[in-house]
């Protein structure tokens, strides 16, 4: 898959002459004129590497570089500045910022792309590293870390942008039980084969990770609580009506889901990961007094509906 690159410049004579440097290197190339308008593609895009001008309009490209760097979605957005000046003071202002590196105009053409070719270089070994860092090693798919760091870059675009993100917290069914019954090892392919199936019913913008033990977490990016809804009960149906073979005999597991979306449940400056999972785990528990093999959804209780104590109950119960 081609890297992306988003150019932010307000002459269209350097776009032009980017679009020539850069062909060789067969990348996916962005063009933004102006502070506002490269921001909100960066946020839309995600690209692997920012081309920055220094002396951008109104806003300073150093003034756009500490906005990609103080929001969670663009942080880690390598940032090259583009600029005429050699000042030392204005180079070390732009590394003190988090960029990587600078490219003085006008461009040479062999370093313009040497510079890119290393930025982007770093920044592929950084998603590798980054991505085995946050992988499951039992089911392969996202874990608590990834989540954690995830659920925040949702959230704050929730509450920023006003985009929507839904979570459905899942949890398996009487868990030890089928472990004591079965062995460990028999638990852990359960717990597999649920990896698996989440990968597999969902789509590459989602996020399926384990949270913990036999609980997972999706996070479901730009979808509403109705096509919240449908997905959870879809993965109820999945795991319900695939069955396990320990050694003797088949088992069949069923899973309980709660499910919340942002753009329901509150208000937008109350969109956080610690308040949405809040929500999606009542719901959850709500599903498990119910008679558990269900999806609940929050706008249908009150978090006080589930004491301390009721809690206490249902996990002793589960567990």
């Amino acid at each position: 898959m081609n890297q992306s690159v988003l150019a932010i410049d307000d002459s269209p004579d350097v776009h032009r002459l980017l679009d020539v440097r850069l062909r060789p290197e067969g990348l996916i190339l962005h063009h933004a004129l102006a502070a506002e308008e490269g921001l909100a593609m960066a946020l839309e895009h995600r690209p692997d590497l920012i081309l920055l001008d220094v002396n951008l309009p109104l806003i300073t490209g150093f003034e756009v570089c500490h906005k990609l760097k103080d929001d969670p979605i663009t942080a880690q957005i390598p940032v090259i500045f583009l600029t005429g000046a050699t000042e030392i003071y204005s180079k070390v202002q732009g590394f003190d910022l988090g960029a990587v590196d600078y490219v003085t105009k006008p461009f040479e053409p062999a370093e313009l792309r040497a510079r890119v070719r290393a930025a982007l270089r770093t920044k592929r070994f950084h998603d590798i590293l980054a991505a085995r860092s946050h992988i499951d090693g039992l089911t392969g798919i996202w874990n608590r870390a990834y989540f954690n760091q995830r659920m925040g870059e949702e959230c704050s675009a929730a509450q920023r942008y006003g985009r929507t993100v839904s979570l459905v917290m899942l949890d398996l069914d009487h868990f030890k039980g089928l472990n004591d019954a079965h062995g460990h090892p028999f638990g852990d392919r359960v717990l597999q084969v649920v990896g698996d199936l989440l990968n597999s019913l969902l789509r590459t913008t989602d996020a399926p990770c384990r949270f913990g033990g036999e609980e997972f977490a999706v996070i479901l990016t730009e979808t509403d609580l109705e096509g919240a809804k449908i997905t959870a009960e879809r993965m109820r149906q999945e795991i319900a009506a695939t069955i396990f073979q320990p050694r003797v005999g088949r088992v069949a597991v069923t899973a309980s889901l709660g499910v919340v979306c942002s753009s329901v449940f509150f208000e937008r400056s109350e969109i956080s990961p610690s308040t949405m999972i809040t929500a999606a785990d009542d719901a959850l528990y709500r599903a498990k007094r119910e008679g558990r093999d269900r999806v609940c959804v929050a706008t249908e209780i009150s978090p006080l509906e589930v004491s301390p104590v009721e809690r206490s109950r249902v996990v002793k119960l589960e567990r």
